[in-house]
């Protein structure tokens, strides 16, 4: 099974859907992407955009979801950004925060008020 990504007009995932291998040839990607959009454009219409994507993140750095942004130029999709203060890791394509996660074993959220690591405490929990 190959997945695609519908994007809207901004690039931003709205759908993604599972296409047959046999709709494919059997052909793995890159060779299997222009298949698969001709496939799904038959269903969905000629004028819905595409780009495949990889459950196992083999190619465009992400697996898909709603709300992700594909950027042509990374040839990545990007996901929502969690938190203003984060950063993108530009080789893993992956939202940071701009301070380490605490390597004490306790359990903490991300407070974006104070930019910092809060530990929650047992009797919040």
């Amino acid at each position: 099974m190959a997945h695609f990504a519908k994007l809207d007009e901004n690039n931003v995932v709205v759908h993604v859907s599972v296409v047959n291998n046999i709709e494919l040839n059997n052909l793995e990607f890159p060779e299997s992407e222009p298949l698969g959009i001709l496939f799904l454009q038959s269903i969905y219409g000629q004028n819905t955009s595409w780009k495949q994507t990889s459950y196992n993140k083999k190619f465009r750095k992400n697996y898909a979801g709603i709300g992700f942004v594909y950027d042509e130029s990374r040839d990545a999709f990007i996901p929502p950004k969690p938190f203003n203060s984060w950063l993108l890791n530009e080789e893993k394509i992956e939202w940071e925060p701009p301070i380490n996660y605490p390597s004490d074993g306790k359990i903490y959220i991300w407070n974006e008020n104070s930019i910092s690591w809060v530990e929650v405490k047992n009797d919040s929990i």
